[in-house]
């Protein structure tokens, strides 16, 4: 149910521990990307986005979102289905995630009755006219990234990443704050390729259910343009004994009510 944190929690290729640090940059980031992306079996919630551009001008985006996992740390399945405004109702985003190659991601379209698959070169455009990317969503694949444990202090380890393909991105690096005792990223920062911090994502609200602490409100921004995009969760809960049948062409088109209740 993390889906705000996507691209802060990625697992690199392993790397030897730092002198001085209990814990390696891979193992902090492998812990992380468990605690935001893998919390129990399956899960359901009910989302809301408030969109804010650089007027101040408002636009929300309400949705009930579904994961099923089929291996910790491994595949898994995803629904988006949104319900407000109008123009967006019926709109369905699903997504298979893939640890050994490219997440396949689709868009339902009702107006059209258009099944639409995002390529991969999309993944890190606007998710509905977010300030999220579709990549956001799903998660960024885990080796794409050289992590470094950069510091350490008593309630948070401080990640440094840099993308393996520089080219592919329009971000050079990011860093990223992760809770010790929740195991979830506070803070992530991204640099363009000046240098220059261009997009903040932020934990505003975790509390605990079902015994795993879950975000229930986070906050990203474009420091270019000044918009964001405000994030709420409720109705949280997991190990729902979601089926892998529901994730599927069918339930784009024929959602499944029972489920999004």
């Amino acid at each position: 149910m993390r889906l705000l944190f996507a691209a802060g929690v990625m697992l690199a290729s392993m790397m030897m521990p730092r002198p001085g640090y209990a814990l390696s940059a891979d193992e902090v980031v492998s812990k992380a990307n468990l605690a935001a992306f893998y919390a129990g079996d399956d899960g359901r919630s009910q989302a809301r986005m408030i969109i804010v551009d650089a007027q101040g001008r408002k636009q929300t985006r309400q949705f009930t979102l579904l994961r099923r996992t089929l291996e910790p740390g491994g595949d898994q399945q995803m629904l988006v289905f949104f319900s407000r405004p109008s123009d967006v109702r019926g709109t369905v985003f699903r997504v298979e995630k893939k640890v050994s190659r490219d997440d396949d991601r689709w868009l339902y379209l009702p107006g059209l009755d258009l099944l639409k698959r995002i390529s991969a070169g999309d993944k890190r455009t606007s998710f509905v006219g977010s300030h999220f990317f579709y990549e956001d969503v799903s998660g960024r694949n885990l080796a794409e990234d050289n992590f470094t444990l950069e510091s350490e202090t008593d309630n948070h380890y401080q990640i440094g990443a840099t993308p393996k393909d520089p080219d592919g991105v329009e971000f050079s690096a990011y860093r990223v704050w992760i809770d010790k005792q929740t195991w979830l990223p506070s803070k992530v920062e991204y640099r363009d390729h000046q240098g220059q911090t261009y997009r903040r994502v932020e934990t505003i609200k975790v509390e605990t259910i079902d015994g795993y602490p879950t975000v229930l409100r986070s906050k990203i921004s474009d420091l270019n343009s000044g918009g964001y995009t405000l994030m709420e969760f409720r109705g949280v809960h997991y190990n729902l004994g979601l089926p892998e049948s529901l994730f599927s062409e069918r339930s784009m088109r024929q959602p499944p009510v029972k489920y999004l209740k």
